[in-house]
């Protein structure tokens, strides 16, 4: 049966592999779930795929493993990202975990003119991908990057990667879901705001942007990451 205690270490994984942990792995492994010497958990690190590790030393400020055996291979997610602009901290907080479970590789917050939040702590959000890989059996933590101007990341970007473009202003109206396309995609979710005119109309003009409607109401910030992201996966993704 596998174990029930899963943890992301930042550490080569092989088998007989020793993996020395810091402070806080050994406050969660044997002060919070109580493992001793000689219990199995499951590690993984985001290259190597999933593996049976043994706790070989145990103590209040640190310890060490010994990973046995790979248990799943390395499977990375479809290629997508997803470009949000940050709003109150617990629903940002929710927007990253979310996008961790259902299948990310990476999460750039950005800065819209409309964005009510003007700074992220990105080492938080990363800790909030990571909790949700952990739990909910992935083997990949997506990469979340620092907050960026929309309008700078648009201006970098590679073409061949199809930006579904969530416009709310469609909502009364009727939009098909963009024709699949089999390359990289990205999904972009509005602040509380929406996009200004200005945002949307230089969006509509992308040669590579696709503008999709999210059903017959205006949904929340967070709402509309999750269902544009489930959207995204039946048509592009590992859901068809």
């Amino acid at each position: 049966m596998p174990s029930k205690v899963r943890l992301f270490l930042d550490h080569p994984l092989a088998e007989g592999q020793p993996v020395v942990l810091d402070a806080d792995q050994a406050h969660y492994l044997f002060g919070v779930m109580r493992l001793a010497p000689g219990a199995r958990l499951s590690v993984f690190n985001g290259r190597d795929g999933e593996w049976e590790a043994e706790v070989a030393e145990a103590g209040k400020r640190g310890g060490r493993l010994t990973a046995r055996a790979q248990t799943r291979p390395m499977r990375m997610p479809p290629d997508l990202w997803l470009l949000f602009a940050p709003i109150k901290k617990a629903r940002t907080d929710f927007i990253v975990e979310k996008a961790a479970e259902m299948g990310c590789r990476r999460i750039l917050p950005v800065q819209t003119e409309f964005t009510n939040s003007e700074r992220i702590r990105a080492d938080r959000l990363r800790a909030h991908a990571v909790e949700a890989a952990e739990q909910c059996g992935n083997v990949f933590v997506p990469e979340v990057e620092e907050m960026a101007r929309l309008s700078e990341v648009l201006a970098g970007w590679d073409t061949a990667r199809t930006l579904w473009f969530c416009d709310e202003t469609l909502a009364d109206g009727t939009a098909p879901v963009p024709e699949r396309t089999g390359g990289p995609g990205a999904v972009l979710i509005g602040p509380e705001g929406g996009f200004s005119d200005s945002e949307r109309a230089r969006l509509r003009a992308l040669p590579f942007a696709r503008s999709i409607r999210l059903g017959p109401r205006i949904l929340r910030a967070d709402t509309a990451a999750v269902a544009a992201l489930t959207l995204w996966q039946g048509v592009e993704g590992d859901w068809r």
